[in-house]
């Protein structure tokens, strides 16, 4: 796995203070499929995201749950001490591995994204903290 983002499910692989988001994914798909969600409502990533999505994210294994046309691309953004307020978008796995071995606190956010038909949602959170390098990431 090129940017090491992306790891097969399993509770027991998880860091501490990481956060899986898979069920209010499952939950969120299942009223959309469910009728009880509008295309438009689950459908809606900011045009900032898709154009990260497009240009430096991660291509899943996964395909959309919502159109099903393509895969999913993963783009991580990381918010905390020193860093802009609107944080940073990850591009390599080099800087990710930087931002976690310099100090101060951060934390990583994993989002999946669908560039056909704007479905996107948070997977994961981990902390990136100095001494230890991240883990390979999100949820399948």
């Amino acid at each position: 796995m090129p940017f090491g983002l992306e790891k097969p499910g399993g509770d027991g692989d998880r860091a501490p203070g990481e956060v899986d988001y898979r069920l209010a994914r499952q939950a969120s798909i299942a009223e959309f499929r469910k009728g009880r969600l509008a295309r438009h409502e689950v459908c809606d990533a900011h045009p900032e995201l898709l154009r990260a999505a497009r240009n430096v994210g991660e291509e899943s294994s996964q395909s959309c749950p919502i159109c099903e046309d393509e895969k999913l691309a993963l783009v991580t953004y990381v918010f905390g001490t020193r860093m802009p307020a609107h944080g940073r978008c990850v591009t390599t796995p080099k800087e990710l591995q930087r931002l976690a071995r310099s100090s101060g606190e951060r934390v990583a956010y994993v989002v999946e994204v669908c560039t056909s038909c704007c479905w996107h949602h948070l997977t994961r959170t981990f902390p990136l903290t100095a001494g230890r390098s991240p883990r390979s990431a999100p949820s399948g």
